[in-house]
């Protein structure tokens, strides 16, 4: 086995294992917010105020990540979003813990993110030999999807007998071990090209932007990404957690079970692609997979008055995504050459985050101020939609499920017949 890809595997399982840290935190947060307002919007801008800064920030990142040392990068990155955790575990031990805390530590662990991110595309681009990318794409679609079966119920858990403090201590210390091993055991080899490194941040972004404007057929993958970001933080990334709790009666076990379940779809597709069982097609592999997640994901979420079928339509919805992701990552790393991938990734995460923002605080507005109002006020027009849905709390969202799930399978379909993307084909 190649060495690099050796070291990639230890840094792997070293994320993860940090990963599973913050997931099981930032369940916890949904969780305590929600304890407080019980409200959608109130959740959704959790995202919000993560993803904004992370967008703007990505925007003019990559040349400094082309320019830099990608591992210092990572580590001071993650430093930054180990001392938010500090911070609010201070915070909640002196009982002065509000939400708007949480929003401004969302703000600084996104800016941190903006740097990060495409620090470790670019490393994983280093360390994973070119015939290996699908495979590592699913190793990590397989530890993200393994992390989202653990980390609600172990945070369900801890959150209710031991409390939140409990669980940001253990982020604490699995950031702790992860950092060790990139500071201690990982070497990325850097291969800028030294002429590079006089460019400036801006014109990094004008490089990246500027070489998808060229390469249509990549640009129209990456709005593809967008839009599916789009349409599953209206409701899957964003809602889901309100909707469940709303229609179950506020009951954590039954959410924490269905992320469970989403997360065993996930491990299952991240088994298969890291074992190379992939379309040789992998536009198909990234269209079909989402229309097929839209179609049996959202449509049944939306149907499903209980937990059993909200379980089946969570896993249905995330065993696809390990494909598409496998699939995107197939097409990037064979098509963009390695000294501007840091400018490029950078870009291509502003354009395909973009609509996470807009995703989320329409969302929640949607979800708050629209649909749930229209489902229990009796308006005209909503008896059939009731006997989809049901009746009660919840019933609003789950009709924008509904809406989702028709919405994003029709667009799946319509791109993946684009003329510029099929001509990635040759």
């Amino acid at each position: 086995m190649n060495q690099n890809f050796k070291k990639y595997i230890v840094f792997w399982l070293s994320q993860s294992v940090s990963q599973l840290g913050s997931a099981m935190t930032g369940f916890a947060l949904i969780l305590w917010v929600y304890s407080i307002k019980h409200s959608a919007m109130t959740v959704s801008l959790l995202s919000f105020c993560n993803y904004v800064p992370y967008v703007i920030v990505s925007l003019f990142a990559g040349a400094f990540v082309d320019m830099h040392n990608k591992k210092k990068i990572m580590l001071v990155s993650d430093s930054a979003a180990a001392c938010c955790t500090v911070f609010v575990f201070v915070l909640l031990l002196s009982n002065r813990l509000q939400i708007w805390h949480i929003y401004f530590i969302n703000c600084v662990i996104g800016f941190a993110n903006a740097f990060q991110s495409p620090a470790s595309s670019v490393a994983v681009g280093i360390l994973v030999p070119k015939d290996k990318i699908s495979n590592a794409s699913g190793m990590v679609s397989f530890s993200e999807n393994l992390i989202a079966i653990f980390a609600p119920v172990l945070s369900a858990a801890i959150f209710a007998f031991g409390g939140l403090g409990y669980i940001l201590a253990i982020d604490f210390v699995s950031f702790v071990f992860a950092f060790l091993i990139l500071l201690c055991y990982i070497r990325i080899p850097e291969k800028r090209d030294r002429k590079e490194t006089s460019a400036s941040m801006l014109k990094g972004w004008k490089e990246g932007y500027g070489f998808l404007l060229r390469n249509r057929g990549i640009m129209l993958v990456i709005l593809t990404m967008a839009m599916l970001n789009f349409f599953s933080r209206l409701t899957y990334e964003n809602i889901l957690s309100p909707m469940i709790l709303a229609r179950s009666g506020d009951d954590h076990f039954a959410l924490g079970i269905v992320n469970a379940f989403m997360g065993i779809g996930g491990v299952l597709g991240g088994i298969l692609v890291s074992a190379g069982k992939t379309p040789k097609d992998f536009l198909k592999a990234i269209y079909v997979s989402a229309g097929i997640s839209f179609l049996f994901g959202d449509l049944l979420m939306g149907i499903g008055q209980n937990p059993v079928l909200w379980t089946l339509a969570g896993f249905m919805a995330s065993f696809p995504i390990p494909f598409i992701n496998a699939g995107q990552n197939v097409i990037l790393y064979q098509l963009i050459p390695e000294q501007m991938q840091g400018r490029i990734f950078s870009v291509r995460n502003a354009i395909q985050f973009s609509t996470i923002p807009l995703g989320i605080l329409l969302g929640g507005f949607l979800a708050d101020y629209v649909f749930e109002p229209y489902m229990n006020g009796n308006y005209a027009g909503s008896g059939f939609l009731h006997l989809l849905v049901g009746n009660g709390p919840g019933t609003g969202m789950a009709v924008m499920f509904l809406c989702t799930g028709i919405l994003g399978s029709i667009f799946s379909f319509i791109f993946y017949h684009s003329k510029k993307v099929q001509a990635l084909k040759k």
